[in-house]
């Protein structure tokens, strides 16, 4: 029997036809509406004093909510992949700000509803939980009636709302246009290229350290030319929000993020304490790679450089079949998951021009499916690219049986399944290599990623927490800002580079997302929290599966704190975890040089 053969485009059509201009699309967005026009009739007809013989009405409008927050997010996530695999999509752009705007009116009435919540007797609220349809929903239910207590009152927070649609969240969206016009040229054999932001992106692991250095230096450059624009951009996302805290009496800027990762500012200072204290064995790794590309140090371009002269270069489908190889060591879940979105042409990975950068996936919980977004050309890290994203979709098909509104789960352990996927398959690959020269290439893949997590991470949650303190006093010009981004990324990465990148404040899509401030921590502590995950797995084997399965499921109704003390018995705001995980990290530092000793 012949295997099947997996193709690199995703198959969009089945979610809506006709892409953009997609006349069953148009007729869903305006379901939506409708929907919320119910929703905020139900909420002005609210009663004034709520009891019990209230409860059917509360339980029917839970399911409303429910319904209206999968249709936006399953919408979302069908323009996402339009404006993903073609930048130049107007039409997809243009139904970006038509869902901002539906989105925005949404949240208007939740915030009122919140209210409500919050408005509720504690006797009563109290009582409402030995009512089992209500017991699943105990911690987002009580989360949705706390925010209330942090907020301003409703009508300036739905204010804020309103201008958030062609304020704050207008920003983002021109940051993206924007990128989609960053061309990067580039010479190859000869002949000038013209590369996306996507495609360029790749070549920074090319084995060529005059490739690496000469698209650098335009990357630099491309970006560079728009930095004023770009500052303004991030300035005044920025503005929106530290106004906005001021209003609410926040003084710390990471109250939100740390609220919307539901974890505690203590856990976040000791992981971050103890990774600073325990870099010196990568500091080690990057000083060997420097003598073995022959440099006194690496500059920003040669972190990413392949180590090894192993034919590593796969094609998509000898990747895809790796990947599910690997898997079925893991289990049987996981596997005929995955082979089923390869079958079902839920990857978009051909390398071509007018795709935006980067790797996603994205849920479309109405159709229970999702889609994976990457360029793939062949290399050890895009084969981990996509099991990372694999162990995204993999999380939301895990909680497929779960009531929606105990789904929506936060960044940091979103990044949790993704990570621990992506680690099966790079350990498996670094095992499996066929010779000296194949090892060394693949453990060198693997402490890259440490040194991304560990490091390019931390210099960027460095530049946020002090550009935030100096955005306080006003206007960062962008010359400002890529002093920043040095001073954190020398710090973060002990000043054992040559050279820096400046403009990496412009070229980085996450200091530039309104859904979630702060979007890098969750990386390192996903990557972290997945290396205890792992660890549990190695000693348990195959029957580890359903217990994964079961922390995932818990993932949108409890802090981490709370996950990580159910399912793996630590404390996350002591040491000795974050300890274990990091030596994890940087346990193949040791192999590294013994492979490499002259």
């Amino acid at each position: 029997m012949s295997k099947p053969t997996y193709k690199t485009t995703w198959d969009l059509e089945s979610i809506f036809k006709n892409g953009s201009h997609s006349a069953e699309f148009k007729q869903y967005l305006q379901e939506i509406e409708s929907g919320i026009n119910g929703f905020k009739q139900i909420v002005e007809d609210w009663p004034e004093h709520f009891t019990l013989t209230n409860s059917n009405s509360l339980f029917v409008t839970l399911g409303k909510i429910a319904s209206i927050t999968m249709k936006i997010e399953q919408a979302g996530s069908f323009i996402g992949c339009l404006q993903a695999q073609d930048t130049s999509d107007a039409q997809a752009n243009l139904l970006r700000s038509k869902l901002t705007t539906i989105s925005t009116a949404f949240s208007k009435s939740m915030l009122t509803f919140e209210q409500r919540l919050g408005e509720i007797e504690q006797d009563v609220w109290n009582k409402l939980f030995a009512d089992l349809r209500f017991n699943e929903l105990f911690y987002v239910l009580n989360e949705m009636r706390n925010q209330t207590k942090e907020r301003l009152s409703v009508d300036k927070e739905q204010l804020i709302q309103g201008l958030s649609a062609d304020g704050y969240f207008g920003w983002e969206q021109l940051y993206d246009l924007l990128v989609a016009k960053i061309q990067i040229p580039f010479v190859e054999g000869g002949q000038r290229k013209i590369l996306s932001v996507g495609q360029a992106a790749n070549k920074f692991s090319d084995p060529d350290r005059v490739v690496r250095k000469q698209l650098f230096e335009n990357w630099e450059t491309a970006w560079g030319s728009q930095a004023d624009v770009f500052a303004e951009t991030l300035n005044r996302l920025a503005g929106f929000r530290l106004n906005v805290y001021e209003e609410r009496g926040w003084n710390d800027p990471l109250k939100e993020p740390l609220a919307l990762n539901r974890m505690k500012k203590e856990t976040l200072e000791t992981m971050w304490q103890v990774i600073s204290e325990n870099k010196q064995l990568l500091v080690t790794y990057m000083k060997r790679k420097a003598e073995i590309i022959g440099v006194d140090k690496l500059s920003w371009y040669d972190v990413e450089a392949p180590i090894g002269k192993a034919n590593t270069e796969v094609t998509y489908q000898e990747g895809s079949e790796f990947i599910l190889k690997q898997f079925r060591q893991f289990g049987p879940i996981l596997t005929g998951f995955t082979k089923s979105a390869f079958e079902q042409q839920w990857i978009e990975a051909e390398d071509r021009p007018g795709k935006a950068p980067g790797g996603f996936c994205t849920s479309f919980p109405e159709s229970q499916q999702s889609r994976i977004f990457m360029t793939f050309s062949g290399t050890p890290s895009n084969v981990s690219t996509l099991a990372h994203e694999l162990g995204h979709a993999f999380h939301t098909f895990a909680m497929k049986d779960i009531h929606p509104l105990n789904c929506q789960y936060a960044m940091n352990v979103a990044e949790t399944a993704s990570t621990f996927a992506e680690m099966i398959v790079a350990d498996a690959a670094v095992k499996q290599a066929k010779d000296k020269e194949e090892r060394l290439a693949l453990l060198e893949d693997k402490l890259q990623r440490s040194v991304a997590l560990l490091m390019n991470i931390h210099a960027r949650f460095l530049f946020e927490t002090t550009f935030y303190e100096e955005r306080k006093q006003g206007y960062v010009s962008s010359e400002r800002l890529s002093e920043l981004m040095i001073e954190a990324q020398k710090e973060a990465y002990c000043d054992s580079l040559e050279g820096y990148h400046p403009h990496f404040w412009a070229s980085k899509l996450h200091f530039f997302i309104t859904d979630v401030p702060f979007y890098n921590f969750p990386y390192t502590f996903g990557f972290l929290f997945s290396l205890g995950i792992y660890a549990k797995a190695l000693e348990e084997g195959e029957a580890f599966e359903k217990q994964y399965i079961a922390l995932l499921k818990d993932t949108g109704s409890m802090t981490v704190e709370e996950l990580a003390a159910k399912h793996l018995s630590v404390d996350l705001t002591k040491r000795e975890f974050w300890e274990k995980a990091v030596m994890m990290a940087v346990s193949d530092v040791e192999e590294f040089l013994q492979l490499t000793s002259k």
